[in-house]
């Protein structure tokens, strides 16, 4: 029953498309279970409903954690055994193995499990009642517990002071740090990664007791107690003492200035605080310390209140400045008059871009392909605050996934169908000048989209791994190219290069014709999402007639003789890689009618109308037409019979003149066994059959050995 009820999914499945491939692979299973050091998960208990989708959810502790999966079928005959489709989220280590017919193992090391997206094991299946051409998911649901503390014996903070403090926790990767300062609350707050810590930036902006409520997301989520998925880590809650600056605070509007040459020149307009100290119509010096003799950082020169409390200020500026690094003192001459901070940064340049391509390092090679999923590495100065904008690709990684003054990371895809030849790079909808360039796919496909047709229909030639036997004569060959083969939604290779080389050799082996057919270019199909971009005059469309090529024609070559052909890719097109396929066309025959002469000797004859049998005769001669058969599973072998018909002359190299000498010559139908070892000279072949005196005119049965000379 189990048996016609898989049988039912899949041909359901067949006709409803690939659409319900991770259906197909828990039909296949009544249970898997995936194994880490520790604990262990099964499909039947910890199956999730994720995005209305089902996922086998497990636990991990490690990045590189390494997991045994078991998949118990519900029927191994029905089932066909299951292989690993390679991904970049894992590496397998152990392939897919039978265990006592109980179940599939397979053992895998996964890479970066906090950073993997959409997990899911791929498999395809041999000899079973799967298709062999789709591919059946298992969705995979990683989660972690993640834990931060903060320890703190300093609960006094001061107005307008930015304090950094270390969070502990244990698995910093998993958090997600987005640099942006909260507001509302009376203590102001963000999270940062530096030096491979959790920091805590704290800003107050209100006095007396305030409770500081963090949140912290998680990149990968926990499940709770009733099996809830959160990203939300338990909300910490600390209480400070907010107490006023020794110096006036005086708050900017801007919290992050750049420094170029207009900002060293004109200046940047700038709204202050207000405070009865501050004098209009002033020039204060901003510097890094409260003692005389600081580094010059800025300057501030006041210009007139405004309505909103503020004022109106020029702000020009001269070194680079964090907030971390501490306050920014307001002197009058050196002595100091109020405190303020804000961050003076490098206007963004940009000093390289490099692309990750799944399985290969970072490249200064820009080219992207259609359908790829890529990460873009940024390189320069003042990257934080810039917004970078990738023409007409998707952007899976969110606003990026590493995110500094120095470096940036996005993680993009590249739709299948992108019409640009160039993807402008764009900061603040201003272009960079950079631009990434994409390029078709040129990868080496498996020759089963080359066709070979010697009369009896289509053959891919990678199907065709031993020498095909031709038994009728080969018209033509020819050589054609199913180029719907080679492109479909899930996977691009784009134009194949390839070269055939054809080497015809007679039946004792000796060489024939010689050509080689070079400089092959096959176009992926209309049915390849990038079909209308394979726009090349060199594309080939038409097939290829060998009888055009060669001038022996395959029409004359005698029997068994040889056709090989050789279809390779051009391996310099492709950096050394490629597929190489041979094929062997043999003109083979069933049998093989001659006229042969053979000795005969040492016969028993046995004559109609006469009791026992005749004398044994001497050496005689045969002279029979008859018919040898080939081996059907060999080439140009021989069975070891032969069947014909002729004469035979009894005791024709006996030249006694004794009357007693029994000459005569009949008709024979005779059949014979003969040695098949080929490094044999002299053989004794057997003869048995039956014939007419022509003298005596009677019939007669023979049976006897003979003499077979090979020279």
């Amino acid at each position: 029953m189990r048996k016609y009820l898989i049988q039912w999914v899949l041909s359901i499945g067949i006709f409803l498309g690939p659409g319900l491939d991770s259906v197909y692979a828990q039909a296949f299973f009544k249970d898997i279970v995936l194994k880490t050091d520790t604990l262990h998960f099964s499909l039947a208990r910890d199956m999730m409903m994720v995005q209305g989708e089902k996922h086998l959810a497990f636990q991990y502790t490690r990045e590189d954690e390494v997991c045994e999966v078991r998949l118990y079928p519900y029927s191994f005959e029905n089932t066909g055994k299951p292989s690993l489709l390679p991904s970049g989220d894992y590496d397998i280590i152990d392939s897919v193995a039978n265990v006592n017919q109980e179940y599939f193992r397979f053992k895998v090391r996964f890479n970066g499990l906090t950073r993997s997206q959409f997990l899911t094991f791929n498999f395809s299946f041999e000899n079973g009642a799967a298709r062999n051409d789709a591919v059946y998911q298992l969705k995979l649901f990683p989660y972690t517990n993640t834990f931060v503390k903060f320890y703190s014996e300093n609960e006094e903070l001061y107005i307008g002071e930015e304090k950094t403090f270390e969070l502990v926790t244990d698995k910093l990767a998993n958090i997600r740090v987005n640099n942006t300062w909260t507001n509302g609350q009376g203590i102001d707050y963000r999270l940062s990664e530096q030096d491979g810590k959790l920091k805590l930036h704290l800003l107050p902006t209100k006095l007396g007791n305030q409770t500081l409520n963090l949140e912290i997301q998680t990149i990968k989520p926990f499940v709770d107690e009733r099996k809830t998925i959160r990203y939300k880590l338990p909300l910490i809650t600390k209480s400070f003492n907010v107490k006023v600056s020794r110096l006036a605070f005086l708050n900017v509007d801007l919290k992050e200035v750049t420094l170029d040459e207009e900002s060293q020149r004109k200046g940047i307009e700038i709204q202050l605080d207000n405070s009865r100290l501050l004098a209009l119509q002033k020039t204060y010096r901003i510097e890094n310390q409260e003692e005389p003799g600081g580094t010059l950082i800025a300057e501030i020169f006041t210009r007139s209140h405004l309505s909103n409390g503020r004022v109106l200020c020029w702000l020009r500026l001269f070194n680079y400045h964090r907030k971390s690094d501490g306050y920014l003192y307001l002197k009058d001459g050196d002595a100091p008059r109020f405190i303020t901070n804000f961050s003076i940064t490098p206007k963004t340049t940009i000093a390289s871009v490099n692309v990750l391509r799944e399985g290969s390092d970072w490249t200064g090679n820009l080219s992207i392909r259609p359908g790829e999923t890529i990460s873009v590495k940024i390189e320069g100065q003042g990257l934080n605050k810039a917004n970078f904008y990738f023409e007409d690709l998707v952007n899976v990684g969110g606003d990026s996934l590493i995110r500094n003054e120095n470096l940036v990371v996005y993680k993009l895809r590249v739709p299948l169908n992108i019409t640009r030849k160039k993807v402008e790079i764009f900061n603040n909808s201003v272009r960079t000048g950079l631009s990434l360039s994409v390029r078709e796919y040129e990868s080496p496909r498996p020759l089963d989209f080359v066709l070979l047709n010697v009369g009896d229909g289509d053959r891919a030639v990678s199907a065709l791994t031993r020498p095909l036997l031709y038994s009728q004569t080969i018209k033509d060959l020819v050589i054609s190219f199913d180029r719907n083969l080679i492109d479909s939604d899930k996977r691009l290779y784009g134009k194949q290069y390839l070269s055939i080389d054809v080497r015809i050799t007679g039946n004792r082996g000796e060489l024939v014709e010689l050509k080689t057919i070079e400089n092959l270019v096959i176009c992926p199909g209309d049915n390849s999402p990038r079909a209308a971009y394979y726009n090349d005059p060199q594309c080939r469309k038409g097939s290829i007639l060998l009888n055009e090529l060669i001038s022996r024609k395959t029409y004359d070559l005698d029997d068994w003789s040889t056709i090989e052909l050789t279809v390779r890719h051009d391996r310099a097109k492709y950096g050394g890689e490629g597929f190489t396929q041979k094929v062997a066309i043999v003109l083979k025959k069933n049998y093989r009618f001659d006229i042969d002469v053979s000795f005969p000797a040492g016969l028993l004859v046995k004559q109609s109308g006469k009791d026992g049998f005749d004398n044994l005769y001497g050496v005689s001669l045969a002279v029979i037409a008859q018919f040898s058969f080939y081996n059907p599973e060999k080439i140009a072998r021989y069975r070891p019979y032969k069947i014909g018909a002729g004469f035979l002359a009894f005791n024709a190299f006996n030249l006694s003149s004794n009357s007693n000498i029994d000459r005569d010559v009949g008709v024979v139908l005779l059949g014979s066994l003969y040695p098949t070892r080929r490094d044999v000279k002299l053989t004794f072949p057997l003869y048995l059959g039956g014939g007419y005196y022509l003298s005596k005119g009677k019939w007669f049965v023979m049976i006897g050995p003979g003499i077979q000379l090979r020279l």
